[in-house]
């Protein structure tokens, strides 16, 4: 797809022969790196893609997601140092070009190069998800810290639910309507001890996403916190060996996070007493399977083991 002069209804024309391109980024702050676009100088942009990629943002004042978009876009822009230039093109006061460029909604994202569309996306991605966008056909810069949701991730995954819980807050205030991000805050709640809040976000999910495995994985991982027994009720279990004791005991390392000993624990039970609580140990394995998620290289690992002794 080529960029159209909204003035004459051709599409634009670039001079390759010409070493020297106006720069329609002089004079503006983040020159460098970010420029606002308008009839003015769609011309230039043209001619700049030659050079180097052009990310386009078609924006609106009205627009809520464009708000929140817009600040991570910038973000990138200066991260990756002129790799690619951030162009931002009012709709509402560039109604001819946006009629050009097909843009139907905002925010509406796209990636212009050698004077032609490459490819674009529309609505507000997770940062995470643009990076992603962006790797298919621009090297990341080295040294890129690492994004919001691999600090979130990294919180949890050693102990510190409190800076997990805070920082999915923070991007589900962002992005309002990302429900993987209420579920891994959901996740942090849990591990922070408030299951009942988790519960209250989860229940508000929409339909599709509240019965999607990821929400259906907390919701197991706050039941088993209920059903496994308490500190005393597991002292009293001291010196059993019987199938009962080694459920709860399993039951317990479960919902103490020691995934891969509760794992362990219930496909030995299986093995020694499949008959137990109506095949409780292999039904509590597939529960655990789906609070880690389908993924988890310990599902991965226990499901083959689980087929293998089934089988």
């Amino acid at each position: 797809m080529s960029i159209v002069d909204p003035r004459t209804g051709e599409p634009l024309a670039v001079d390759t022969a010409s070493g020297d391109s106006p720069d329609p980024t002089s004079s503006r702050p983040d020159a460098e790196v970010i420029i606002d676009v308008d009839r003015d100088n769609i011309q230039q942009l043209l001619e700049l893609s030659m050079q180097v990629p052009v990310l386009l943002d078609c924006w609106a004042p009205w627009c809520e997601p464009c708000k929140n978009l817009m600040p991570v876009l910038e973000k990138l822009a200066r991260e990756y140092q002129g790799t690619f230039i951030l162009a931002k093109l009012n709709i509402d006061e560039n109604q001819e070009i946006a009629a050009q460029l097909g843009v139907r909604s905002v925010p509406d994202v796209k990636l212009i190069s050698q004077g032609g569309l490459v490819d674009h996306f529309q609505g507000a991605l997770p940062e995470k998800q643009i990076r992603e966008w962006l790797g298919r056909y621009i090297p990341a810069p080295e040294d890129v810290p690492p994004s919001p949701e691999e600090q979130a991730a990294e919180a949890l995954a050693t102990g510190d639910a409190a800076t997990a819980r805070a920082l999915y807050e923070q991007l589900v205030q962002q992005n309002p309507q990302h429900s993987p991000y209420q579920v891994e805050l959901a996740r942090a709640l849990v591990a922070e001890g408030k299951a009942e809040d988790a519960k209250a976000l989860l229940d508000n999910l929409p339909p599709e996403e509240r019965d999607a495995a990821p929400a259906r994985g907390v919701r197991a991982s706050i039941e088993f916190g209920e059903e496994a027994p308490s500190a005393a009720e597991l002292a009293a279990l001291a010196g059993r060996d019987d199938s009962e004791a080694r459920f709860k005991r399993a039951l317990r390392q479960v919902a103490d996070g020691d995934y891969e000993a509760g794992l362990e624990s219930l496909l030995a039970l299986m093995k020694a007493d499949r008959a137990y609580g109506d095949d409780a140990a292999r039904k509590t394995l597939l529960r655990v399977f789906d609070a880690l998620g389908a993924d988890h290289p310990l599902t991965v690992t226990y499901r083959r083991k689980l087929f293998a002794q089934l089988y």
